[in-house]
């Protein structure tokens, strides 16, 4: 009976410890899987195809704390490439949950005060375009107008015939600086995340500031109306 009752002993034991192996097996398993599937979805936004990128990182979400990266990139991807303030604001909302005190926390409640306000415009129907394409328009009939004012100093100049060299020199260098371009800072902005609807990098924010610092006190509180140079 005792012999019995010590084998027992050890078959449970043995079983036991095989369970434990089988279940860090399974996370390892998980964790590989998930950490390729986010290789891939990196790669498939790299490449532009934002849908395909969306669905596969979807399919890594399990609902845990790792999860708040994944939804911070699928934020992104919505709100940056796929203009949909909706959807970005479900998943700046789900980073926030699972990571209140995240690296992208500040990030993640800027842009969800800029998405509220898109939506709640667009909902309203107090605007036939959205923010940013108001932007964009108000952006280009600047540039317009510098082309216009540039094309009457032309005919000015050839209609007269007498510009100075010097004064040759300063409309070559007015030419050159027209060819940067301007942005309208809108509620919610930061030079980071204009940086990144430039150049779809945030690290070239210093570039922004640098071009701007006449009128950039403090560049880390942009005042909506303000327009930038975007060199």
């Amino acid at each position: 009976m005792l012999l019995k009752f010590r084998l027992w002993k050890n078959f449970a034991a043995a079983l036991c410890l095989g369970l434990a192996v089988g279940a860090a097996g399974c996370d390892r398993m998980i964790s590989s899987r998930n950490t390729q599937v986010i290789k891939d979805a990196e790669a498939k936004t790299a490449d532009g195809n934002y849908l395909r990128a969306i669905t596969l990182y979807e399919s890594a979400l399990d609902g845990s704390e790792k999860s708040a990266d994944i939804h911070y990139r699928l934020a992104l991807l919505y709100d940056d490439k796929m203009n949909d303030p909706l959807h970005a604001l479900h998943h700046f909302k789900r980073y926030l949950t699972l990571a209140p005190a995240g690296p992208h926390a500040n990030d993640a409640k800027n842009f969800m005060k800029k998405d509220e306000l898109a939506l709640g415009t667009s909902l309203s129907g107090d605007s036939v375009v959205s923010r940013a394409e108001a932007a964009k328009l108000k952006n280009e009939n600047a540039a317009l107008r510098k082309q216009l004012e540039d094309q009457r100093s032309q005919v000015h100049s050839a209609a007269t015939d007498k510009t100075p060299a010097s004064d040759k020199a300063a409309d070559a260098n007015k030419k050159t600086s027209n060819k940067s371009r301007t942005y309208v800072v809108r509620e919610g902005d930061t030079l980071a995340s204009i940086s990144r609807k430039f150049y779809k990098s945030s690290g070239r924010w210093k570039k922004i500031r640098e071009a701007n610092r006449n009128i950039l006190d403090d560049p880390t509180k942009l005042k909506p109306g303000q327009t930038l140079t975007i060199p």
